[in-house]
Parts: structure tokens; sequence; C-alpha cells
């Protein structure tokens, strides 16, 4: 059971993270950082750190728990990270490179991303995730950039890439699957449809970093800039009861849809797995 209380352990854990060597920065996020936890949720830091992080000087803290390698999550944008249990707390560290996030938030400010598989994700995830994370995170040590207005580009891409991908996806499992009754078949791409076109909506809205987090890039500091740490409590603090220009609509209001032509997929493949790769769309 946790015996100090939450503002004194997250200020404690933060110190003894940003102490690391190459870590930079320390973020909290998830529900924790949008204020929609519950008594029982979980506690996910990132450690934002430059050049070399390894992952041993993490584990010689001696905190409980399970300590990855760098890139064993997938080796994707997601990275890896820790699964720890500090002070009676379940703790989720995620590592993010500075190098990759500035790449990221620069592809993303052109409407340019990647959906990577990951586990436990049914759609996989857009590499925006790290600019999204930017958006919402409370900065507890250190100091990290702050998008500014939401990328008018990727809202334009992102809704056609996510749209487009749900829409050959049933099409096939209409053509394909259906006429022969394979309703398992029928059944996943109705599921992996439905995920896309979340995405499709919120990324087109505010942004969306994975499946279970309908996150935003249009609430940073305006002008962009650079969030600096601050006490928790106070910052990135989501405020469910606003309604602000670019939102999702609130029940009751319609919203007219664009209509966008995806022209080409490419696919790679990579051991038996086969992903989309490139997509064409115009609006």
């Amino acid at each position: 059971m946790p015996t100090a209380p939450d503002h004194t352990f997250l200020a404690t854990t933060a110190d003894r993270l940003a102490a690391l060597p190459a870590v930079e920065a320390v973020a909290l996020g998830g529900s924790r950082a949008l204020g929609a936890e519950r008594p029982d949720s979980d506690w996910d830091l990132a450690v934002y750190y430059r050049g070399a992080f390894d992952p041993a000087d993490l584990r010689a803290v001696g905190w409980e728990g399970e300590v990855c390698e760098t890139g064993a999550w997938g080796g994707g944008v997601f990275n890896s990270g820790a699964w720890l249990t500090i002070e009676g707390r379940r703790v989720d560290v995620h590592y993010r490179d500075l190098a990759v996030v500035e790449h990221e938030r620069a592809e993303a400010e052109q409407g340019r991303f990647r959906v990577e598989p990951l586990m436990f994700h049914l759609a996989g995830i857009p590499t925006y995730l790290l600019v999204a994370e930017l958006a919402i995170n409370q900065v507890l040590r250190g100091e990290l950039p702050r998008p500014g207005a939401y990328p008018p580009a990727l809202r334009v891409t992102a809704p056609a890439h996510w749209h487009g991908m749900a829409a050959a996806g049933l099409a096939y499992a209409k053509a394909g699957h259906a006429p022969k009754n394979a309703v398992t078949q029928v059944a996943g791409a109705i599921a992996l449809a439905a995920t896309q076109s979340a995405h499709a909506v919120l990324g087109g809205a505010r942004g969306v970093g994975h499946e279970r987090q309908g996150a935003a890039g249009a609430g940073g500091t305006p002008g962009g800039g650079h969030a600096r740490a601050e006490p928790p409590g106070r910052s990135g603090r989501a405020h469910p009861g606003r309604h602000r220009r670019g939102d999702a609509p609130r029940p009751g209001r319609a919203r007219r849809h664009r209509r966008v032509n995806c022209t080409r997929v490419g696919w790679t493949v990579s051991g038996r797995i086969a992903r989309p790769s490139t997509v064409s769309c115009s609006p």
C-alpha cells in the first residue's frame, strides 16, 4: 500500500528519473496528466533522453519490476520502457529519444506520418503519437518543446489515411469474406475499421495518440515554445466542460465530412506481416 502522499511520491520519483545519465526531461502522461484517472490508475512517466540511454542505469535504482532494453517494445517510436512498482504504486516508465521526437514533430508539421504495429493496439499507432504526448503531458523536470496549433497539414492527411484504410478493409471484407460466410474475418475487419475511423475523426479534429487515448495537439502553448516543469496539477490539465473550435462535435451536432479519394496503397512485408506503407490521397 502507498505510504507517502501522491505529490511527494511523484516529486521523489521524478527526481530519481531526472538524475539518470542522458535524461533531459521527465513528464507525466496518461490519464493522470489529463486529470481523468481512477483511484486504481497506474502512473505513466516518460524519460526524454538525448544520445545513449542505458536501461542498466534505471535498473540500478533498485525499484521492483521489469526494465526493458531500448527498442524492446516494437522498435519504433514507442521505443520501450519499464513496468515498475514504486512505493506501492504501479508505474510505467516510457523511453523517449529526443532525436526521434524532434524528427516526428517536424514530419507531423508537414502532414507526414507512419503507422507502426504495436502489441495491444488493433490499428497500430501513428508516429504523431509523440507530438500528442508533448501537447498533453505534464513536464515534471527539465524542459520540452510544446506544440502550438494542431498542424493543418496533418488535419488533412491523417483523416485521409485512416478513412482510406477503413474503407479498403471493409470493401475487401464485403467482396472477399462475406460471400464465403467467413464470419471471423468479417468481424475482424469491422473492428479494425471502427478503430481506424475513430483515428480519422480524432486525427482531423485535434489529433489522437493511440486507441485508448483521445489526446490532442491543439491545446498547446499558443505559438509553440517550450513547456517547463510545473507542480503537479497545474500543467496540461484537460477541461472536460469546455468546447473549443476544432473539437469533436458534441452529441446532437452533425459535422459534414469531406470525401477523400485514395488512389494508391503501397504495402511492405516484414516476415509474415503485410502493412500499409504509403497512401496517396486527395480531398
